[in-house]
């Protein structure tokens, strides 16, 4: 059902009249919003930094993980340890080293693979495809595939467990902005892929309901010689991803939207300059995003708005608090000391609250909390 929300703009005491420029000397602006960044919205104006808090307990408080540190999964993708979890998004993290001897086939949902390290092929029913770092590889439920590394790879798995991945609506911009879906790419049935055909047994690995089932061929069922239609797995670069810029308003995470399912969004942050306008904010706002869970993972780069975050980490901020940049961060939100952002992140919005797997508590970094406390 289509919200009517209640909405009567208003303003109140020493505010500004646009978000996110010509603040109130001395004052820190907090974004209230609903539905992400689509809903209503107040803009508070405060005389100290939202996030000051003395000390944070409980479950809500902000989490950082380093997933560099987990244990090799093995040749599966079944056996990658779960990170975070809802019904709708199962996120996990996966190193491969070795080519897959077995077929991976997920009769649960989508996944959508982001290559963090590595290089090599992939093998499917549709075909072959190269990949390397930077690639998002989205797999439509059902597919059955397996990868042949030519280096050390690490995965950032994001199985969209309930539902499809679909594009964004781009809106106003249209179809072309951000990405042309003609930088999709699909597999080829081209000479490596018929050349790993044969009649040899191969066996795959069918999971369902977080079950795992093996089906095994006395040859490899990945033996198509020709296919038609619009249901296929795609590939696109993060380094392709021409972003939204304004130089005058710094705009919220949803306008780097890349893919959507289900109750969650995937967004792409990649450099771009900062706003130009001096009155502009050139980091991200404070704000309180009540409806939605935000994990990042940090790909390579600068991470301008992060203290002490490196490659491989993976930040969770549940719905129900106030965040936004880190102190150092915050010294430069009118005058930044360079000329654009140099970073590489993926980031998940998630409707429906996420829990924290087991397997992510022993590389967690317990002091994240008191990343926001200024040094004395």
């Amino acid at each position: 059902m289509k919200r009517h929300w209640i909405s009567f703009p208003h303003s109140a005491g020493s505010a500004s009249r646009q978000a996110h420029a010509d603040l109130p000397p001395g004052t820190y602006e907090r974004e209230i919003g609903r539905e992400g960044f689509f809903g209503p919205a107040t803009h508070m104006h405060h005389t100290h930094p939202p996030t000051g808090w003395s000390s944070f307990e409980g479950p809500l408080r902000p989490r950082a993980f380093n997933l560099a540190g987990l244990e090799a999964a093995g040749t599966s993708p079944w056996n990658a340890p779960p990170v975070l979890v809802n019904a709708q998004v199962k996120i996990r993290f996966w190193r491969l080293d070795h080519a897959m001897p077995a077929l991976a086939r997920n009769a649960d949902g989508d996944d959508l693979l982001f290559v963090h390290a590595g290089s090599g092929e992939l093998y499917c029913d549709y075909g072959h495809l190269s990949y390397r770092s930077g690639d998002y590889l989205l797999l439509p439920r059902g597919t059955m595939w397996r990868l042949e590394p030519a280096a050390p790879c690490a995965f950032l798995l994001i199985e969209a467990s309930a539902g499809a991945y679909s594009l964004p609506d781009k809106g106003i911009v249209g179809a072309h902005a951000i990405f042309d879906p003609a930088m999709l790419d699909v597999p080829a049935l081209d000479d490596a892929f018929r050349a790993q055909q044969g009649e040899v047994p191969w066996r795959v690995d069918i999971k369902r309901a977080g079950a795992v089932s093996v089906a095994t061929f006395p040859y490899n069922p990945l033996d198509a010689v020709g296919w038609h239609g619009d249901l296929a797995p795609v590939r696109l670069n993060i380094g392709d991803i021409r972003p939204l810029m304004s130089p005058r308003y710094h705009l919220p995470p949803s306008a780097h939207a890349t893919f959507v399912a289900e109750r969650f969004v995937v967004c792409s942050f990649v450099p771009r300059p900062f706003e130009s306008d001096p009155q502009a904010l050139k980091v991200p706002f404070f704000h309180s995003n009540d409806d939605y869970d935000e994990v990042i993972f940090y790909h390579a780069g600068n991470f301008f708005s992060r203290d002490n975050i490196a490659p491989g980490m993976l930040t969770f901020h549940p719905s129900g608090f106030t965040h936004g940049p880190h102190p150092k961060a915050l010294q430069n939100a009118f005058a930044p000391k360079t000329a654009g952002t140099d970073e590489y992140a993926v980031m998940i919005d998630a409707r429906d609250p996420l829990e924290v797997a087991p397997a992510a508590l022993p590389v967690e970094w317990a002091q994240y909390v008191d990343s926001w406390q200024v040094a004395k």
